[in-house]
């Protein structure tokens, strides 16, 4: 798996992958990660990548030819790359998203900046659009980290023990129990006692519990398809 992320300020999130997991994953292989600035590919005076937006309104957008170039770069490394393009006018990146592109051998992550990209280059290079919530950045690159991330630790190797993939929140529609570890008394909170006494049945049962509650209190909108597919089983 190969990410290359294209982004006019590369040092903003390169530091992210020098620690950690993904460092790990990177060191042994199992990821690889490369930059692209489309100001290295701009044949405007300046390196400049941006402009006004014909038809008015305020901000710049970013331009045509730049970031084509770099894209071109990019596909003629990587002819079967999968290109995605962060912007917040685009569908929710989910966990089984992450699922799905961990199957992908090389994807490239466009990052926006200012009022977004020209439509156009959405319309010619990209494979999927995604947004990673209902809120506005400055840029894309916090995003493309997001993806960068949830892909990663999906891929075989990079977690260490695949256990720690089940589970987790956002399967089958539940967020994930709480978690606990020692000491069992802490400022008068206490660990549930059936937690300790190795009934690995009755823990599971008490995890789905406190899942679905969690799930209700805080997303009842997972909840319902959670209950819906409970329901469609039956």
């Amino acid at each position: 798996m190969r990410f290359s992320i294209v982004t006019l300020f590369p040092h903003l999130i390169e530091s992210y992958f020098s620690d950690s997991i993904l460092h790990r994953a990177i060191e042994q292989g199992l990821i690889g990660v490369d930059f692209v600035n489309p100001r290295d590919f701009s044949p405007h005076r300046f390196a400049k990548t941006d402009d006004y937006q014909v038809g008015g309104g305020a901000g710049l957008v970013l331009e045509p030819l730049a970031l084509s170039n770099a894209l071109d770069f990019v596909k003629k490394k990587n002819p079967k790359t999968h290109i995605i393009f962060l912007t917040p006018c685009a569908k929710l990146f989910s966990q089984n998203d992450a699922k799905c592109l961990r199957k992908k051998s090389h994807i490239t992550l466009v990052c926006g900046r200012y009022e977004g990209f020209d439509e156009r280059l959405i319309e010619l290079y990209a494979d999927e659009v995604f947004s990673i919530g209902d809120f506005i950045l400055t840029g894309g690159e916090i995003a493309a980290l997001c993806l960068c991330d949830s892909i990663s630790r999906q891929v075989e190797g990079v977690l260490g023990n695949s256990d720690s993939l089940q589970g987790e929140s956002y399967e089958e529609f539940l967020l994930e129990s709480p978690n606990f570890t020692k000491p069992h008394n802490f400022k008068n909170l206490l660990i549930p006692s059936e937690y300790s006494k190795g009934n690995h049945a009755r823990i599971h049962s008490l995890k789905l519990k406190a899942s679905e509650a969690k799930t209700r209190f805080h997303r009842l909108d997972l909840y319902i398809r959670y209950k819906q597919r409970l329901k469609d089983e039956k």
